[in-house]
């Protein structure tokens, strides 16, 4: 098929790439014509693991273009993959959906129809109003071709895109007719029988099962998106308040998870205690959500409480490491990892942006070392008082005090003793209880961690969690 994505972003880049690897041929149209020339020069704008392999196998069947007058108004798909803020007053901006869509209405019709995917996340009714304003589009232009406008939201991870895209867990379709789902599911057939060959950075693994084609009509594909990302963002603030209780009784956390998450109603994943979660979906969907709520009368007071009490997590940072350390005043601080998830440099609602405002709101130096996500917070926040450090072994010269902040995997094997003899006081604060506390404190580490005690306690449990 030929496929026109809109919007090179961590979406529309990575599913782009993806379908072009099945064999369809796409076109990428993004208005950032930076971003485009990095592209055409086979430079990524963003960090994903796999994303430049599966690129460079790609080649031949995948463009890249900031001129819509390249648009192939014979393309078989249109989908759309634009960035969908959270605007004022609250609720989702949807300039950019809206401008595709004019845009496609402008030169669509004719001839053949593409069918119209709506892979950003809008909220419940959008699809609805971008196919009466397609129409509206085109009956100006004397047209009244039959229009297909269906949800198709994603459900990717970031540092983990790629693998997601090849091996989802559900494809979700908002359709109107039975020959729409039949498009969809030729559309992503190789996907769905997994019949295509694995590209070697992102090999299949062992356990795939067949992913569902879940149909569905238009909004209640839209809310499921909205539905999804609610649930993890309640399910991580959940166990992030009982680690806080943890810690005030003396329980340990990673033991608690284990404990019900070895229960099948409830299961393990999202029960990893730390900082708070970021990105740029549990906090923008959950906003929005409550937004749609609100303006429909229904009060989600649980996705709230989500919201509230993962602000409340980040700042137990600065609230431990000045308890310990009397004062953050005068302190050095070093944060081990900047963005807000391992396998991508995105600082969107990352933690750690929180974390340094609040440690040089006390009066603390603040040095950062990530392996991806340096030159971004450079470039997205250069108004932020850090001292970039070249290394993560560097980051530890002169500190009071270290946090991990992110749990790349490089941060888990580091020569923990003997670069606690290169700083001040062995402070160490584990934000993600991915450490070995035992081999830290065997070191001469003082190790905090989130809802456990100082000393070693349940960290057998972890792997199983």
């Amino acid at each position: 098929m030929k496929v026109i994505m809109i919007g090179c972003g961590y979406v529309g880049l990575s599913t782009g790439s993806v379908l072009a690897y099945i064999g369809h041929e796409v076109t990428l149209i993004d208005s950032d014509a930076e971003k485009i020339a990095k592209l055409r020069a086979g430079e990524l704008p963003i960090y994903e693991r796999g994303l430049q392999e599966v690129l460079r196998a790609s080649a031949g069947r995948i463009s890249f273009t900031d001129d819509w007058d390249s648009f192939d108004s014979g393309a078989d798909a249109v989908i759309i993959a634009v960035g969908t803020p959270i605007g004022e007053g609250g609720g989702v901006d949807l300039t950019c959906v809206e401008a595709a869509v004019q845009e496609i209405g402008a030169r669509v019709g004719g001839g053949s129809m593409p069918v119209i995917l709506l892979k950003s996340t809008v909220p419940p009714g959008t699809g609805s109003e971008m196919k009466a304003l397609l129409q509206q589009k085109l009956a100006m232009r004397g047209m009244k071709s039959r229009i297909s406008v269906v949800s198709n939201p994603e459900f990717l991870r970031e540092g983990q895109t790629m693998f997601d895209s090849f091996y989802p867990d559900r494809i979700v379709v908002g359709i109107e007719s039975d020959e729409e789902e039949t498009f969809l599911a030729t559309l992503y057939r190789p996907v769905l029988l997994q019949d295509f060959t694995p590209p070697l950075a992102i090999p299949r693994p062992g356990h795939t099962r067949l992913p569902p084609l879940v149909a569905t009509d238009l909004t209640s594909a839209e809310l499921i998106k909205y539905a999804a990302n609610a649930f993890l963002a309640v399910k991580v603030s959940f166990i992030n308040e009982f680690a806080n209780l943890a810690e005030s009784v003396g329980a340990d956390i990673t033991a608690v998870a284990r404990g019900i998450g070895l229960d099948q109603r409830i299961g393990p994943q999202f029960l990893q205690a730390g900082i708070g979660w970021g990105g740029s979906c549990f906090g923008k969907d959950a906003r929005a959500i409550l937004h749609a709520g609100k303006r429909h009368q229904a009060e989600l007071s649980i996705v709230r409480a989500a919201l509230d009490a993962n602000q409340t997590q980040r700042g137990q940072v600065a609230k431990k490491l000045g308890a310990r350390l009397d004062t953050l005043a005068g302190r050095t601080i070093g944060l081990l990892g900047l963005a807000f998830k391992p396998g991508t440099d995105d600082l969107r609602d990352a933690p750690s942006l929180d974390i340094i405002r609040q440690l040089v709101g006390g009066g603390a130096r603040v040095k950062v070392y990530d392996p991806a996500a340096m030159e971004k917070l450079a470039c997205e926040h250069p108004m932020l008082s850090v001292e970039y450090c070249p290394t993560a072994e560097s980051l530890f010269e002169g500190c009071d005090a270290v946090v991990l902040v992110t749990e790349w995997e490089e941060f888990l094997h580091l020569p923990y003793a003997e670069l606690g003899e290169r700083m001040r006081a062995k402070l160490l604060f584990d934000g993600r209880n991915v450490l070995d506390q035992k081999m830290l404190t065997d070191a001469g580490f003082t190790v905090c961690g989130v809802g456990r005690s100082d000393a070693d306690g349940g960290r057998e449990w972890l792997g199983a969690v």
